[in-house]
């Protein structure tokens, strides 16, 4: 039976994010799908087996709900990574720093009464096999937490919203738009499992568009995109049916199986040396 290429989804929202991811792969060709017209770029991650599957979704969780269902069904992949930035909502997370999701928080569920509004979250979990994968790769150098989605742009830190989400999701360190739909469609799809890698942007008060300005967001979603590619360097497809692993005491990728070299974070820092400039990024006006 001749061998497939094991292929893993990477969704963004913004086309910073998209093209921070796209300057990582090789061998990149357009796919287009037979019905609705969904493009993809397809490529080859160096260095590992991985086919990389890139979707460019746009904003909002209904479409990242949508088109996450759509590209699971269409390229069959064994995990989705979401990438791109967000909004911190914690003092001890910097912009350019990057947060990996433990947890993901629907944050607009809830009923109204006399006596206020009362949350009813729902809530979804990182996949562990890809949170084991990242916690190998990244260690220290991102933040494994709780993340908050809503279809709300944050910019104000004295707003009720921020006050509800410090009071009924206080682990939650960023905020975002897209994270639950991503989530949700993965879950009911019940077998690729899914991964959400942030890099903080700003620090969702009034001060956003000042940080934007300033190039946050190229800066924040290259660290994002060099992050999944390392989660990628270290994750391991899943064995077939009836194989084995060639060496249960060997790491995922370990010397030269599949070339290329490992990416390492380990004794540097995200914020610095991941430019606009360093994936080839252009100004984008589309930011969150």
């Amino acid at each position: 039976m001749p061998q497939t290429t094991p292929t893993v989804a990477v969704l963004t929202a913004l086309s910073l994010e998209y093209d921070a991811v796209l300057t990582h792969l090789t061998d990149v060709q357009t796919l287009t799908h037979p019905r609705y017209g969904t493009k993809a770029k397809q490529g080859q991650l160096p260095g590992t087996p991985w086919q990389v599957a890139l979707v460019n979704m746009g904003e909002g969780t209904l479409t990242a709900a949508t088109l996450t269902e759509r590209v699971l069904t269409w390229l069959d992949p064994e995990a989705v990574i979401f990438v791109g930035v967000a909004g911190g909502l914690k003092d001890d997370i910097a912009i350019g720093d990057v947060v990996v999701a433990t947890k993901v928080y629907a944050i607009h569920g809830g009923k109204q009464t006399p006596d206020g509004f009362l949350d009813r979250p729902e809530a979804w979990r990182a996949s562990h096999r890809l949170e084991q994968a990242a916690k190998e790769a990244l260690g220290t150098q991102a933040h494994f937490k709780p993340i908050a989605v809503g279809d709300v742009v944050l910019a104000d830190r004295d707003s009720e919203l921020f006050q509800r989400i410090r009071t009924s999701y206080n682990d939650a360190v960023a905020i975002e738009m897209e994270s639950s739909g991503v989530a949700h469609a993965v879950h009911l799809a019940g077998e690729a499992g899914a991964l959400i890698i942030r890099g903080i942007s700003d620090k969702a008060n009034a001060d956003k568009s000042g940080a934007d300005g300033k190039g946050s967001q190229p800066r924040a979603a290259a660290n994002a995109a060099k992050a999944a590619i390392t989660v990628l360097h270290e994750l391991k497809p899943k064995t077939a049916p009836g194989q084995a692993d060639s060496d249960p005491r060997e790491g995922p990728f370990r010397g030269s199986t599949y070339g290329g070299d490992h990416l390492d974070f380990r004794g540097s820092t995200f914020s610095g040396p991941f430019t606009a400039k360093s994936v080839g990024q252009r100004p984008d006006n589309d930011g969150q």
